[in-house]
C-alpha cells in the first residue's frame, strides 16, 4: 500500500486520478472533494462495489482520517487495482490545509 501526502493527491489528481470517497453517505454530503466517489467502506457489499471499479486506472483514496481508506488501499491491492494510495490524515487533514471541499 503507498501512503501520500494531501499535497501528492493533488498532483496525482491533476494527472487524472479517481478520488474515492470511503467514508459513509453522510459523511460524504457534509462535505467532500469535487468529483469524488463514494462507496461506504461500512456498508456489507463494499467488496463487490470495489470489484466493479477500473482496476487499470489510478485511485486516491480517503476517508475521515485514514484508517478506513488504509484498509480499502489493502483489499483494493489484493484485487488486483495497478494503483491505489492512500491519503494520510484522510479528508481531516485535506481540510485543515484548507483545501477546497463541496457539499
Amino acid at each position: 500500500m503507498t501512503n501520500i501526502t494531501t499535497e501528492e493527491a493533488q498532483e496525482l489528481m491533476k494527472q487524472g486520478a479517481t478520488v474515492l470517497d470511503v467514508r459513509t453517505k453522510d459523511e460524504y454530503t457534509e462535505g467532500h472533494i469535487e468529483n469524488a466517489v463514494n462507496i461506504d467502506f461500512y456498508d456489507p457489499e463494499f467488496a463487490e462495489n470495489i470489484k466493479g471499479l477500473d482496476k487499470a486506472k489510478q485511485y486516491v483514496v480517503h476517508c475521515q482520517s485514514g484508517g478506513r481508506s488504509a484498509k480499502a488501499t489493502a483489499l483494493m491491492e489484493e484485487l488486483g487495482f495497478v494503483s491505489a494510495c492512500n491519503v494520510l490524515g484522510g479528508i481531516s487533514s485535506w481540510k485543515e490545509k484548507g483545501l477546497p471541499v463541496v457539499g
